[in-house]
């Protein structure tokens, strides 16, 4: 299959890649998702903005108590050490389970969250975080918090004349705890069931379920979660209504395993 054909823009700078959005560019990155979309004609875009070059979209920095990550932040930069500390460490274990090492070397944090794919690993997991997508729109900047980005099935808090720019984290103690957990039916494919945890000492705990074919289940206090995982897993999915028995065991699973691992 070949994409139609389309124009194919570079914009030198954000008020450049604003510009082609307002004339109806897509915007792509790593192309990752959008490559396949536009091979299969799913995506039939007149224009495409290449966004890799723009100024400061990939790269990590840090200032006071908030990691910033570039969106145009590779999987592998991220998989490497790009990210410091204990951030750093667990952002990594999530990286390096992503798809295969040629993916994660063009495939971005903010590529994959943007494309809000209720599979995806990091609409999965960035939710758990007190952080925030930082959205850059004619106006300027906005911060959204991450568990309210992702709305639904391929939607976000995006606006139409917006890009995400930056993933904003915490910095966060070493004594933090974590859990992860997802399925796939072979290595690299997308999750047919996730679920994570986050205990930052001090704070109440936090956990997402997603790949749920619908927005991810961000659970801002997750405490009897972590108390009880596998009786507050079953009582958790029985209130989703999935209507699949095996997606409902999976969910169930997914939970908690992520809660005993971050015990």
């Amino acid at each position: 299959m070949k994409p139609a054909a389309f124009t194919y823009a570079r914009p030198a700078d954000w008020n450049a890649a604003l510009a082609l959005l307002g004339e109806g560019a897509r915007p792509v990155a790593g192309g990752q998702s959008l490559g396949p979309m536009l091979n299969l004609r799913l995506a039939l875009p007149e224009a495409v903005a290449d966004l890799r070059h723009l100024p400061g979209y990939a790269g990590v920095e840090l200032a006071g108590e908030v990691v910033r990550i570039g969106a145009g932040t590779t999987h592998a930069a991220i998989e490497d050490g790009a990210v410091p500390g204990r951030l750093g460490e667990i952002l990594a274990s999530v990286a390096r389970r992503i798809a295969y090492r040629p993916v994660r070397n063009r495939g971005t944090i903010g590529g994959s969250f943007a494309h809000a794919d209720p599979a995806a690993d990091w609409v999965a997991v960035l939710p758990a975080f007190p952080g925030h997508a930082v959205l850059l729109g004619p106006q300027g900047e906005r911060r959204v918090p991450l568990a309210g980005f992702v709305l639904g099935v391929f939607e976000t808090a995006l606006r139409a004349d917006e890009l995400l720019r930056a993933i904003e984290l915490p910095v966060l103690p070493q004594a933090t705890r974590w859990g992860h957990w997802k399925f796939c039916r072979k290595p690299g494919e997308f999750s047919k069931a996730t679920a994570c945890l986050l205990a930052v000492p001090g704070a109440a705990p936090r956990a997402v379920l997603a790949a749920l074919d619908a927005a991810p289940l961000v659970l801002a206090d997750a405490a009897a979660l972590r108390a009880a995982p596998a009786a507050e897993a079953a009582r958790l999915v029985a209130t989703l209504g999935l209507e699949d028995p095996w997606r409902a065991s999976l969910a169930r699973v997914a939970l908690r395993h992520a809660a005993e691992a971050a015990a």
